[in-house]
Formats: structure tokens, C-alpha cells, sequence
């Protein structure tokens, strides 16, 4: 054999007379095809080549690409292919994408480094762990097809991520888990039971040949437990050796590797002690542990599962020879579909026909069903009440608002906040110390002469956890962004939560935040012997000429026959009725008109019209957006955590006042530019407050930058042109209060998983190392540690529920905080 050498990329073996070489000057540059050659002439071309060095495991012979591989690739192209795993954002669009093929981190550079050297690609990045990647490319520059020929050209293989194939993939590795569970379980028992006679053989006078046989028998029980049962712990633990990142699996492989091994090599050449039993147990209850973790921490992050399931599948569209089911999404922007009564929406569009109640919980926490009309705008995942609708299609598939909050949950439980990733690091130096603290308690236990050197060994590379300082932080995050989704308070970073709790300040925009953002018809006087109605018809009659926002306070009222109008743009209007001269407007414009001195309003209660019918003033309107119900709620729960409330708007300053009187904030400032406000944000900065800002996440930007957490309204708000920390969902300025709760809770539930997981390592790996904790109550401690961290993060997702829309929050002075 010694004539077969290795080809150079992929390592498999290779005759020299078959090899394929270059470079004569290089001969230890052969490859075994033209695809492994294609694809080192591609990495070294791209001065790539310290892949070689930097990878542990050979690359995947390529495959090379038929005339139908490119077909399939090509297809990817079309927006209707593309319709499930791509959508847009901020300078272009982003692909979640499955790639195969991938070994070791090597592969992970290699791929990164290269697909980020294409023009068009912002960014593209790989979860080694699940090989799931996430592409953001300028489709003016570059197809997605040649992107992922590129991937395929390296060798490896990319498809577009499905929800439906991960879940599967999911509920597969679970099943494999209770697999393995029982295995070990089945394991424990049988080498307990062997284990007996052993430990009371010397006692009994066990014959030798009897002992050996236990043992044998032990053997054969224990293997297929470490082979399967542990292998997770072994892959794991080689691929944290590789990448460099040491985690709990590192000990724990080490710790069953060694009494495994330690035991079969007693059993085939006579010893004093095997320890099957220990093997098993460990793997166990470790197994056990994990498992219960893991569901613990996936029911946990369900909400992202949950809010799939409220998008369907498919739609009713109808057609002009009736209604048809289609997949919805091939549905466009124009058609329309109908839905019927306990049907959910699998679109976003407006109502053109019908009249229902919408359940909206999926969207905004809001338990309570609200009504819709033709005209009004509603979501994929709300679920339709008492009457059929008839919908047109504004936004199908990956483009509804209901996919942008599965987007952002998604990134939300993925980023990692500051306390985590400084957990992770002191976890890894935890580890790396017991594996140099184990072998030192063995040398110390064996020049003291004790029999149980090794058990002891084996208790301190088990009874630590490091896993539970890595658990602290990330299992309470994401308990405790579930919790505010379903409440209507929605965080889009990783550090929004961690922010939250530290607020001392919130500062409000008025108009849609503080206000419903929408004009209403708050008061009318009449003047003379015109009643009510008859001034609404004259008005309505007037304004039904208008595109300005304020006529839409007229729309729907009964209209006079008013003629010959004249829109007098920024003033008002006038037409005639009746042979009679009637005009609607601004104070300025109807006392030009008629001759009247009119007295200005003082109540600041919004925008004041007037109505006059020849020369006579016979009416008012005052126009006004009125305030949410729960804001002075809102502000009262605030300001009793010691939490100081400004409002700065650019609307009038009399009216401003007049709303900050009325729900009794501390300061407000009128007339301001967005300059302005974001002046006062640095003023208040400069004086150390710790502040949130709240507005409606788009004409708020220049202010909201200038917050430590800014709060989008999110009634309408597009959310792939949302900038804020978190978005409320809900419109509920209550669940501010709750928010700034929620995280101050979670900050003490994770100081206490912190100080757990800290005292709990700090006082067992003395105590195993001093001989006090047997191995079977090292494998139960650690994986009990694991789960009390994870337990008590899951706190943060209960919720009391009530006949009120939210829950009420628990209030604390800030100086208690």
C-alpha cells in the first residue's frame, strides 16, 4: 500500500498513476478528481488556503453539478420559490438557508469567508450546531443561485431552511433521546443488579470464577449504554476540543470514557474493581437530566412554534367562477379571499366586505375579540368570530406582519446579552481547571494509599456544572421574552431586557402614542336656532370635498346637499346650500369670510372648526385625538416605581400642556423639532438618567437613537423598517409597566441562577474532592443543578390570568430596585 497517497482536499486515497496533478513542482498536491481539484483551484484562488491548516476533519468529495442541479438552483430565483424562506430587509433581502457538508469550524471559515466575497452579500453566517446559515444579499448584484452554486462549488450543499423539515428533524432527535434514556435506564438496573454479589462477594466468599463472570456480564450490559446511550456526550465533547470552546460534556466524556475503559481492562486482565454500574448511573442520570432540561427549554421558547401555527397553510380565493383553495403562499397583492366564521387569517389585507370580531391574541396579546369593518386593515393569525369576510390580499407568506414577529423572535433568543456571554466564558474556564484539578485529587488520593482514588476522581469530573452558569442567562431571556410576547410587548435585541430593568426615565412622543393617533369629534356648540344634526349634515356636506384627515371625522355622518365647493387649502371650505353661502374652517378663514370677530378658544382641547351659514357663525367642532384610556394608568404605575415621565411633541405647547396636566406627567415640552427632542434626551443623559423612549419607531428615529431603550407603538408599524429595542405590540401603555418588571424580575431571577450555579460548583468540587460525594450522587448533583436553574428561569413564564387584559404588575419604588 505504500503506493497509495492521499488527495490534497478531501484525503481520500488515491493511486499515484490515477492522481490528478497540477503543479509537477507540488507532487504532494494531488487529487483524486477534477471536482476536488475545481474546488482547491476556487479556495486558493480567494487566498483561502489556511483552510488546510485550520481544519480537523478532510473535506466532502464534490459532487459535480449537473445540467439539472443548476436547473433546480436557477428556480430558486423566482419570488414564487423564494416566497417561503426569504424576505426583505434593510438593503436587501435575507435567505435562511440548510447547508451540508460542513465537518468541522474549518468549514464554517472557509464558507464565510468565501460566500462574504460576492458581490451583493452583506452578510452570511452559519450556526455550526444546527448548519443552519443566514444569508442578507443584494439581489441587484447577485442571484441567489449563484450563491449557492458557489457553496456547491466548495464542496458542500445548501437548500433553502424549512420550519416543517427542523421540526421534524426535531421530534426525531426527542424520540432518539427516550431512546437512549431507556437504554441507560434498562443498563443501570441490569449492572446494579450484577453489581450486588460483587460488592458482597468478598463478604460471602464468592468464587473468583462467579466474579468474573458478573463482570463479563457487566461488560456486555455497559457497552451498548457508552456506545449509545453516551454517545451524545462524546460528540460532543471531541467537537468542543476541536473549536476550542470547552463545555460540561468535556468532563463528562472524560469521566465515562475512563471508568469504562478503566473497567474493561480489569475484566480482561483480572483486577480488584470494575465500575460498570457507575458508568451506567452516570449516563443516566445525566440523560435524565438533559432530557428534562431540554423539553423544559424548548416548551419554553414554544411561542415561536405557537405563533407558526396560527399562519395557515392554505386560503380560500375567489375567483370569478366562485372560490378556490390555494396554497396561501401563492397568493398576490389583489386577489381576494374569503373567510369564514372561526377561520384564522393566513394573509394580511383589508376588509372589503363584511362586518366580524377578530382575535387578535397572536398578534397583540389582546384576549379580548375587537370589531372590523370594510376599510379597516387585519392580520395573518388573527382568527375571524361570528360573520364570513371578504379580504383583499395586501401581504402573503414570509411578508405578513405575523412572519416579521416570528423573525424577531427568533434573533431576540439567539443574540446573546452581555451577563450571558460572560457566563459562557467563566463556564469555560471552569472546565478547563477541573480537568487539571481531576488528576491532581487521583495523584494526591493515590500517595495517600486510598482504594477509592479513582471513584473520587470520577465524582469531581461529574459533580461540577458549568452548564448551569451557562443556563443562568439565556433560559430566563427567553422565559421572559415569551411572557411579554403574549402580553403585547414585543423586544427585538438581545440587550433589550438586560436595559429594561435599569429605566429611571421615560419620555413619550404625544401624538399615536400617548393618543390613539387618530382625530375624533369631541364636542359640538351650536349657535342660534340650529340643532346638532343639521350642523353635522351642513359640515359633513362641506368636508366630503376634502382630502384632509380632519374630513374624515365627517365620513361617515348624513350630508347635506351642499354645492359648488371651494377647497381654500390650509383655511377651510365653502359651498352653497340652499341659495345660502355656507363655510367651514379655521377661525382666521371664517372671519374673513363673514365679517365676524370670533373669540379664540383657551381649553386647548385640540383644533377648533367653524361653521357659518351666510352671515351668521352657527356652530363649532372641536377636533381632537384623544387619549389612550389606560396612559393615565400608565403614568400613575410609572411614576409610583419612582420612574420620572416626559413628553416631548411637536405639537402646539398649550395643547400639550393641557395632556400632561391631564394625565399629570412630570415635564412636557411643546413644539418641539426632532432636533429638539433629541437635545433634551442628551440633556437628560448627561444628568446619568437611564432613559426609554416611546414613540411610533419611524418619524421618532433621530430621538429614539438617543435612548438607552426605545419603544415602537406597533399598531401598524412596519416591522422591516422598525429600528426600536422593542415593539408594543398590544398599543397597551400599561405593558410598559409590566415590561419594565418582567425585567427587573429577570435580572434577580438571573443573580440567583448566577449565585447558584457559582455556589453550588464552588462548594461540590471540594466536597468530592475531599472523598465526601459518592460518583452516582456527583451525576444526580450535577444534572439537579442544571435543572433547579432552568426551573427557576420558567417562574419568569407563568402568568396569572384574570377577567382584565393584563396582568397587573407588581410595583416597586426605585429606590428599592
Amino acid at each position: 500500500m505504500a503506493d497509495i497517497q492521499a488527495c490534497y482536499h478531501c484525503s481520500e486515497p488515491v493511486r499515484p498513476a490515477e492522481a490528478i496533478v497540477p503543479d509537477p513542482a507540488k507532487p504532494d498536491r494531488a487529487f483524486c478528481c477534477h471536482g476536488c481539484r475545481a474546488v482547491f483551484e476556487t479556495i486558493h484562488a480567494e487566498g483561502l488556503d489556511s483552510f488546510y491548516q485550520h481544519r480537523t476533519e478532510p473535506a466532502v468529495t464534490p459532487r459535480t453539478l449537473t445540467a439539472a442541479d443548476l436547473d433546480r438552483l436557477r428556480q430558486l430565483d423566482h419570488p414564487a420559490a423564494q416566497e417561503s424562506f426569504v424576505y426583505p430587509v434593510k438593503g436587501g433581502q435575507e435567505a435562511q438557508l440548510l447547508v451540508g457538508g460542513i465537518t468541522c469550524a474549518a468549514c464554517i471559515w472557509l464558507l464565510e469567508k468565501h460566500i462574504g466575497r460576492y458581490p451583493g452579500v452583506i452578510s452570511f453566517t452559519i450556526n455550526h450546531s444546527t448548519q443552519r446559515a443566514r444569508l442578507v444579499w443584494s439581489p441587484e448584484e447577485s442571484r441567489l443561485s449563484d450563491i449557492l452554486t458557489g457553496i456547491h462549488e466548495l464542496g458542500y450543499t445548501a437548500s433553502p431552511y424549512h420550519a416543517d423539515e427542523a421540526e421534524e428533524a426535531l421530534k426525531a432527535e426527542s424520540r432518539s433521546a427516550i431512546i437512549r434514556l431507556c437504554v441507560a435506564g434498562i443498563g443501570t438496573m441490569q449492572t446494579m443488579m450484577l453489581a450486588v454479589p460483587l460488592y458482597f462477594g468478598v463478604i460471602n466468599d464468592l468464587s473468583p470464577e462467579f466474579v468474573q463472570l458478573f463482570r463479563w456480564f457487566s461488560l456486555l450490559v455497559a457497552t451498548p449504554v457508552v456506545l449509545y446511550s453516551a454517545r451524545p456526550f462524546f460528540t460532543n465533547a471531541v467537537r468542543d476540543i476541536r473549536s476550542r470552546h470547552l463545555t460540561m460534556d468535556v468532563p463528562v466524556a472524560t469521566a465515562i470514557g475512563l471508568a469504562y475503559g478503566a473497567s474493561t481492562w480489569v475484566t480482561f486482565t483480572g483486577g480488584d474493581e470494575v465500575y460498570f454500574e457507575s458508568v451506567c448511573m452516570f449516563t443516566f442520570f445525566l440523560s435524565l437530566g438533559r432530557f428534562i432540561e431540554t423539553r423544559a427549554r424548548y416548551r419554553a421558547g414554544l411561542t415561536g412554534k405557537a405563533l407558526g401555527n396560527y399562519q395557515p397553510r392554505v386560503a380560500t380565493r375567489i375567483t370569478a367562477d366562485g372560490t378556490e383553495v390555494v396554497a396561501a403562499h401563492q397568493l398576490a397583492a389583489g386577489d381576494r379571499i374569503q373567510v369564514k366564521p372561526g377561520e384564522t387569517l393566513a394573509v394580511d389585507g383589508i376588509i372589503r366586505s363584511g362586518y366580524s370580531t377578530l382575535n387578535e391574541a397572536a398578534l397583540t396579546g389582546e384576549y379580548l375579540p375587537e370589531s372590523h369593518h370594510p376599510g379597516d386593515k387585519v392580520f395573518a393569525g388573527s382568527v375571524n368570530g361570528e360573520n364570513p369576510l371578504e379580504i383583499e390580499v395586501q401581504s402573503a407568506g414570509s411578508r405578513t406582519r405575523l412572519s416579521g414577529i416570528l423573525r424577531i423572535l427568533d434573533r431576540v433568543q439567539s443574540e446573546k446579552p452581555r451577563v450571558a456571554r460572560m457566563a459562557d466564558r467563566i463556564a469555560a474556564i471552569f472546565v478547563s481547571r477541573v480537568l487539571i484539578i481531576a488528576p491532581l485529587v487521583w495523584i494526591g488520593w493515590w500517595l495517600a494509599g486510598a482504594d477509592n482514588a479513582f471513584d473520587i476522581t470520577l465524582s469531581v469530573l461529574v459533580v461540577t456544572c458549568p452548564c448551569a452558569l451557562s443556563l443562568a442567562t439565556p433560559t430566563a431571556i427567553t422565559s421572559a421574552t415569551v411572557r411579554l410576547r403574549r402580553l403585547g410587548f414585543l423586544p427585538t435585541r438581545g440587550h433589550t431586557l438586560e436595559s429594561l430593568g435599569t429605566v429611571d426615565t421615560v419620555v413619550f412622543d404625544k401624538t399615536g402614542t400617548l393618543t390613539e393617533g387618530r382625530l375624533n369629534l369631541v364636542a359640538v356648540r351650536t349657535y342660534g336656532d340650529l340643532d346638532e344634526a343639521s350642523a353635522l349634515r351642513v359640515a359633513s356636506g362641506l368636508e366630503q370635498h376634502s382630502e384632509h384627515p380632519i374630513a374624515k371625522v365627517f365620513s361617515q355622518r348624513d350630508r347635506a346637499g351642499v354645492t359648488s365647493v371651494e377647497n381654500h387649502l390650509g383655511q377651510g371650505l365653502a359651498g352653497e346650500l340652499d341659495g345660502e353661502t355656507v363655510v367651514i374652517g379655521h377661525r382666521e378663514f371664517i372671519e374673513a369670510r363673514t365679517g365676524v370677530t370670533i373669540e379664540p378658544s383657551h381649553d386647548n382641547r385640540g383644533i377648533d372648526l367653524w361653521l357659518a351659514m351666510g352671515s351668521r357663525v352657527v356652530a363649532s367642532f372641536v377636533i381632537d385625538d384623544r387619549v389612550r384610556k389606560d396612559a393615565g394608568d400608565a403614568i400613575t404605575q410609572l411614576q409610583a416605581m419612582g420612574i420620572r415621565t416626559v413628553m416631548l411633541s411637536g405639537d402646539r405647547s398649550g395643547h400639550v400642556k393641557r395632556v400632561a396636566g391631564e394625565l399629570g406627567i412630570d415635564e412636557a415640552v411643546g413644539s418641539a423639532s426632532p432636533e429638539e427632542k433629541l437635545e433634551r434626551l442628551q440633556q437628560l443623559a448627561a444628568e446619568g438618567r437611564r432613559i426609554m423612549m416611546v414613540g411610533d419607531g419611524l418619524n421618532d428615529l433621530p430621538s429614539m437613537a438617543g435612548a438607552t431603550v426605545s419603544v415602537a407603538m406597533g399598531s401598524g408599524t412596519d416591522l422591516t423598517q422598525l429600528r426600536a429595542d422593542a415593539v408594543l405590540l398590544s398599543g397597551h401603555l400599561t405593558q410598559l409597566v409590566n415590561a419594565i418588571a418582567t425585567s427587573e424580575k429577570t435580572r434577580r431571577v438571573i443573580r440567583q441562577n448566577m449565585m447558584w450555579a457559582l455556589g453550588y460548583n464552588l462548594l461540590a468540587l471540594p466536597a468530592a474532592a475531599a472523598g465526601l460525594v459518592p460518583p452516582w450522587l456527583a451525576a444526580i448533583g450535577m444534572s439537579a443543578s442544571s435543572l433547579v436553574v432552568v426551573l427557576n428561569a420558567l417562574r419568569l413564564g407563568y402568568q396569572r390570568r384574570s377577567g382584565h387584559r393584563s396582568e397587573e404588575p407588581t410595583l416597586a419604588p426605585l429606590a428599592a430596585r
